[in-house]
């Protein structure tokens, strides 16, 4: 389990690609401090084992179900990544719950600069964007932020300096692919919902009530 909070700024050092899967190597100093083969890593989101560690980063296994649902089969040597180190117990929960298991993908439709924040909107398809709600959460390149406007067509967020200091994602170009895991909470309810429909409970109900 993760909180979106990005430790650094790695780069992939090289991806070696086979015909079932990837093995990515990633280049890192921060997330390295205590972390022990086995243990799980984000990459730009997405939860993966450290198979190997050397002084300067580590290596990890890219199965094909994780390159067909996220955008780490298109990286390129030296490419930024956002990493973080699944939280620990005794740890300070600052974003929300990211469980590091990516929903889909979605496109960068563009950055626009509104005094110290930068507006980053994506384009997401209706499947995602039915989980994502204003002023809910959203993991974008696993990075924890607030959504601050939703459509059909996709979502917008406010980076803050700080977020774009430490993160990678105002690196991101229009039309960049981003890695989209939406909030767990809203998938247990609807999952919930659909096993007992007739528990007066509804979709509707919860939106006219807050939810």
């Amino acid at each position: 389990m993760f909180t979106g909070l990005i430790e650094e700024v790695g780069a992939v050092e090289r991806i070696e690609r086979g015909p079932r899967g990837a093995r990515l190597t990633v280049r890192a100093k921060a997330v390295l401090n205590g972390t022990k083969i086995g243990d799980s890593i984000a990459v730009n989101g997405v939860c993966l084992t450290v198979t190997d560690l050397t002084p300067s980063g580590f290596s990890a296994d890219v199965m094909a179900e994780t390159l067909r649902r996220s955008g780490l089969g298109g990286l390129t040597r030296g490419a930024a990544v956002n990493l973080e180190r699944a939280m620990p117990a005794d740890g300070r929960f600052g974003g929300h719950l990211v469980s590091g298991h990516i929903d889909g993908t979605g496109a960068v439709r563009s950055l626009r600069h509104e005094g110290n924040a930068v507006w980053v909107t994506v384009a997401a398809a209706p499947a995602l964007t039915r989980y994502i709600v204003e002023k809910g959460s959203v993991a974008i390149d696993g990075i924890s932020l607030t959504v601050a406007a939703v459509d059909g067509n996709g979502f917008s967020v406010s980076v803050i300096p700080h977020t774009g200091a430490r993160t990678a994602l105002l690196d991101r170009l229009p039309g960049d692919t981003v890695n989209l895991e939406c909030d767990i909470i809203g998938k247990y309810v609807e999952k919930l919902l659909e096993a007992h429909p007739q528990s007066g409970v509804t979709m509707e109900f919860l939106a006219e009530n807050g939810f």
